[in-house]
């Protein structure tokens, strides 16, 4: 066989062996997205800018505890926030019970901002007296389960490079 056509064999391979890890680990984790770069220094220094965090998908409010660090989508927003629950309460919306999360990112020095829904900004009253914003249960994608460091560098350089983020 020629030289290029194991080159090609192997390039192969590999592209097949990479699907078949993300697609396992899709099913695995119960998630349509297993692996997140992360974007910015909010959660620093657990996470810095370039980890690649492994996720664990959340189908459940009671799989979410105050520490864990979730994934939630925000109206508005690029791309998935990815911070600490600091504070777990209930919401009401549409007259029905909602669990809802107050996060922020470990290297912020406030809650994220309420969240938009059909009753308006999603507020809750903390135990220290001050209203913070909430994430409510149908927002969160996933969990935080591992991370590993800088190995997405590559791949926000390039973008960043292209002008596509």
């Amino acid at each position: 066989m020629g030289e290029w056509k194991r080159e090609v064999a192997w390039l192969v391979v590999a592209l097949v062996v990479v699907f078949g890890i993300h697609v396992g680990l899709r099913v695995a984790l119960h998630t349509d997205s297993p692996l997140v770069i992360v974007v910015s220094g909010s959660m620093e220094p657990v996470f810095y800018r370039g980890d690649i965090v492994l996720l664990r998908g959340v189908t459940s409010p009671d799989q979410v505890e105050v520490g864990d660090v979730i994934v939630y989508k925000r109206p508005g927003y690029e791309y998935p926030i990815i911070h600490r629950v600091r504070y777990v309460s209930t919401v009401k919306i549409n007259g029905r019970p909602e669990t809802c999360y107050v996060t922020w990112g470990d290297n912020n020095p406030v809650p994220d901002p309420p969240y938009p829904s059909s009753e308006g900004p999603l507020e809750v009253l903390l135990p220290e007296g001050y209203m913070a914003g909430c994430v409510p249960a149908y927002a969160v994608e996933a969990k935080a389960e591992m991370v590993f460091p800088k190995i997405g560098l590559i791949p926000l350089w390039i973008r960043t490079a292209l002008g596509l983020g």
